[in-house]
């Protein structure tokens, strides 16, 4: 069987979410750069891909998917789907909760700290510190929620790795070259959690993806 195709840059947090899901789920795949310097993003070719003209995009035959955290879902539906533990009511309930929560509460709240660290820079604006600080308050405060569950389960959703963890990994990775790297010390279980997940090959794979080019 053809590996899969997966449009976008390792640059992207959302591109990698996915890659963290098609390592775990064992599936072979092919990382097809997107030149967002040319417009390649914009290309009617790339369009037909991802109607909004974003990555990731995931080629599977003659299927297309987009959106990163929809990609992650296929990948493990197809191909692992004790990631979401589909089958059973209510672990798979709380693979669902922790999903959502991921997107909803962690990466919303992380996201801006990253956007004004990292990717504002890069395009040779400012960091805006009043965002930054803003949006500190919301993850440390997101983060003590996490605590609490972690200190009941070994991973999110309950005693068992699932996609709701993973999903957390690109963002979470990317907060390494922030000024604020030593966020989880705070929280050991949370810390105890990520150094888990740190440990597994799928995300060591995530991880060297992600690393610049010396």
């Amino acid at each position: 069987m053809a590996p899969v195709k997966l449009y976008g840059a390792t640059m992207s947090w959302n591109v990698t979410r996915c890659v963290a899901a098609l390592e775990e789920a064992g599936v072979e795949y092919e990382i097809v750069p997107i030149n967002f310097g040319t417009g390649e993003h914009k290309s009617p070719e790339h369009l037909a891909r991802n109607p909004f003209g974003q990555v990731p995009a995931l080629q599977d035959g003659d299927m297309y998917i987009f959106e990163s955290r929809a990609i992650c879902k296929y990948a493990c539906r197809k191909n692992k789907p004790e990631l979401l533990k589909e089958g059973d009511l209510k672990e798979s309930a709380m693979v669902d909760v922790w999903l959502e929560v991921e997107s909803n509460q962690y990466t919303a709240t992380l996201g801006p700290i990253l956007f004004e660290c990292l990717v504002h820079p890069m395009l040779g604006g400012a960091t805006d510190q009043k965002v930054v600080e803003d949006n500190l308050g919301k993850i440390k405060k997101v983060l003590e929620v996490y605590e609490a569950r972690l200190t009941k389960y070994k991973y999110l959703a309950g005693d068992y790795l699932s996609l709701a963890d993973l999903n957390h990994v690109s963002a979470t990775l990317c907060l390494a070259a922030t000024p604020y790297a030593n966020l989880f010390d705070e929280y050991p279980h949370v810390k105890a959690w990520w150094t888990d997940l740190l440990a597994k090959p799928s995300v060591q794979k995530v991880a060297l993806l992600m690393k610049p080019s010396s």
